[in-house]
């Protein structure tokens, strides 16, 4: 037992480690050469310095780091990219690079090349501009903002990797450079300026507008209680009541404070002098001890109030304006002062701000040792006051916004389907009609899902999620690709109701391009091979041992996965339109060649993914295929049209093997090929002419 905990340990351990950095500090050395000097590994963060000798002075030309130690985000294969970064001390990318990735559409796909592409364009960048992937209308970039390239057909693939960069340039630069540069704007609460409210001070004190904090000498005095510091300050002793400081600070730049508590002169005077995005606090204060101190010099950074926000300090310098209170009596007005926190730093104002006071007092005369004491305090703005952040919703939510014509359209179409399957019965009334409707909308699925919008479901999917959950991520990085989260919604509910014919029938578009190659291959009588129902049932075991391999593999060796997943013909017909090596080329087409004389080959033998739906569509709670009782015994009409092999001479129908092409269904509900159903008509028709016969002969005699 001991032996199996210790080894289940280490695989865990080594599992870990396959998520950590890959560098080491001689492959930097390579990467960076002279005049370049990379120094050792940071302790505090997983980084590594720049620097380069100048003369006499040693420089920091700036950061290097892995995205993967800093924002491991999941790729859309549920491993997560990782790049080597580098920065320079005031934000702006010395390079970036590509280090490993396991994006399906980059691996034997489009190949790497494109994505070498992509990455190149970070150089010369930075993170104090506002960075958008493939804008429809590209502009030339700026101090505020830049426009990258996308790559074709991996547009969810760019975005998780412009994410990752910046989350984790992010960090470094939080931590390394002082500086918090939120580049989305949705990331962030701001300020709803729109909200103006008329408050007095006393209701903006109780509203938390205003914050106060009153110390007393004895407060302070008590701070310094048993420390070197103690009983220095006479004045404090003679007056231990008298007010040491009494400060107020109000969020100026919020127009509800802001406007009540100066006059509009003043009011208009502050947003003149602020960027939007920036940020103001008011400093009012009376007593001994000044927030700004006797050698204070105005436009700088105050010592004596620190601003910090989840740990990482954000610098507020003063403005130097002359602000005229409203009510100035109720207010200090010996000490004022309006501190700016510039847009960049990324404030958020739906997070706490934390204030600290240092107070410091001294001993000694020569060499005087100082002592310093801390008051701490938050301030909260109501939430009334500005918009939520979004989070991480921020990063995919605008991939959705920008996918919304083309989400109508497929929600649209998923509505008509659903609408169509449910009153089946109406569906199938007009044989022909419903021939031309199936033809219409799988037409719809290889265009518009596949093609267009590039929404072909696939084992990759599954094999994402798991290695994702085995590291302990999250799944968010599905968001990116909407087209998929919102078809796997509508599949996830129709193998409920109808089990995994929905989409292998109707939703899949590679199985689509199968379907119309099996009829024009019966529509030019192509000889068509039969498979005995015997080496069916064999056949159809083969896309199960596949399935437990690709799955199996994504537990324990990812790099296998992304082989055995080229078992899909799904990446090289419809996401890449055949636009690859000729090997994957061959087998795609082979496939497509086989179905039009063994009607959808893949898809009964060796599809993974439909092998995974039909074991998740065992759920499903409705029988929705019509049976009469006299299908199977003696009726074979329907197992004979099957093409797919699902209904058994008894007339019970496989769901699990059903592709929902609905012939079967048609059958039973036409007068003219449905054997039980002609002769339930012809003994009603029959019956009532003998009856008239029989009275006719009693009547003759």
């Amino acid at each position: 037992m001991m032996r199996l905990f210790i080894g289940c340990w280490l695989f865990l351990f080594i599992l870990g480690q396959a998520w950590a950095g890959v560098l080491a500090k001689a492959e930097l050395v390579r990467r960076f050469p002279a005049p370049l000097v990379v120094g050792d590994k940071e302790t505090d963060l997983p980084v590594w310095p720049l620097f380069k000798q100048n003369a006499t002075a040693t420089e920091l030309v700036g950061y290097v780091f892995e995205s993967v130690d800093l924002a491991p985000i999941p790729g859309f294969s549920g491993i997560p990219i990782n790049l080597l970064i580098a920065i320079n001390p005031q934000g702006g990318f010395l390079d970036v690079a590509v280090l490993s990735q396991h994006e399906p559409v980059f691996l034997d796909g489009l190949g790497e090349a494109p994505l070498f592409q992509f990455v190149k364009q970070y150089q010369g960048l930075s993170l104090k501009q506002n960075i958008a992937i493939g804008a429809k209308s590209k502009r030339a970039p700026d101090a505020t903002h830049a426009d990258i390239d996308g790559v074709s057909k991996a547009t969810a693939s760019v975005r998780i990797i412009n994410q990752s960069v910046l989350a984790s340039a992010l960090k470094v630069s939080r931590k390394k450079l002082g500086f918090a540069q939120g580049r989305d704007p949705d990331q962030i609460a701001r300020i709803r300026l729109e909200v103006r409210q008329k408050l007095d001070v006393a209701q903006m004190l109780g509203q938390g507008l205003i914050q106060h904090v009153r110390l007393s000498n004895k407060d302070v005095e008590t701070l310094f209680a048993g420390s070197a510091g103690a009983g220095l300050d006479a004045e404090a002793a003679r007056d231990p009541d008298g007010v040491f400081i009494d400060l107020y600070l109000a969020y100026v730049s919020v127009p509800t404070v802001g406007r009540n508590l100066l006059t509009e002169r003043s009011w208009n005077k502050l947003r003149n002098r602020l960027d939007d995005g920036d940020h103001a606090i008011l400093v009012m204060s009376r007593g001994r001890y000044s927030v700004l101190g006797d050698d204070f010099v105005r436009g700088t950074v105050p010592e004596r109030l620190l601003l910090k926000q989840d740990d990482l300090p954000i610098d507020m310098r003063d403005l130097d304006l002359e602000l005229q209170l409203a009510e100035a009596s109720l207010l200090p007005t010996e000490n004022i002062a309006v501190l700016r926190i510039i847009s960049q730093a990324g404030l958020d104002a739906a997070s706490p701000l934390a204030f600290t006071l240092p107070i410091t007092r001294s001993k000694g005369m020569v060499y005087p040792e100082r002592i310093a004491r801390n008051v701490d305090f938050s301030y909260r703005l109501p939430a009334a006051f500005y918009t939520a952040p979004q989070g991480d919703d921020a990063t995919w939510r605008g991939t959705w916004k920008g996918r919304r014509m083309e989400l109508i359209l497929l929600l649209a179409g998923l509505v008509l389907l659903a609408g169509a399957l449910a009153r089946q019965k109406r569906l199938v009334r007009d044989g022909r009609q419903f021939v031309w409707f199936r033809r219409l909308f799988l037409l719809f699925t290889i265009g518009f899902i596949g093609y267009y919008a590039q929404g072909q479901l696939s084992i990759v999917n599954l094999t994402g999620v798991i290695q994702a959950t085995m590291a302990g991520r999250s799944l968010g990085f599905l968001l990116f690709d909407p087209m998929t989260v919102i078809l796997w919604i509508f599949v996830l509910l129709s193998l409920l109701l109808w089990g995994r014919g929905t989409f292998c029938g109707w939703l899949c578009p590679f199985g689509a391009l199968q379907e119309f190659t099996g009829k024009l291959g019966q529509w030019l009588r192509l000889p068509q091979w039969k498979v005995k129902p015997r080496l069916d049932g064999r056949l159809k075991w083969i896309k199960y041992g596949l399935l437990l391999a690709i799955l199996g593999s994504s537990f324990f060796a990812g790099q296998v996965t992304d082989k055995l997943v080229e078992l899909e013909p799904f990446k090289t017909a419809i996401t890449l339109n055949f636009a690859r090596a000729w090997p994957f080329v061959a087998y795609a087409v082979g496939l497509l060649l086989l179905s039009s004389v063994s009607y959808k080959f893949f898809c009964r033998y060796l599809c993974p993914f439909g092998a995974a739906l039909a074991l998740l569509g065992r759920l499903r709670l409705l029988d929705w295929i019509p049976r009469r009782k006299d299908c199977g015994t003696p009726c074979q009409t329907c197992r004979h049209r099957c093409e797919y092999h699902a209904i058994a001479p008894n007339g019970k129908v496989d769901y699990g093997e059903c592709f929902q092409c609905m012939d079967c269904v048609v059958i039973h509900a036409s007068d003219e090929k449905c054997a039980p159903l002609m002769l339930e008509i012809k003994r009603t028709r029959t019956i009532p002419i003998a009856r008239v016969t029989a009275e006719e002969n009693s009547n003759a005699a």
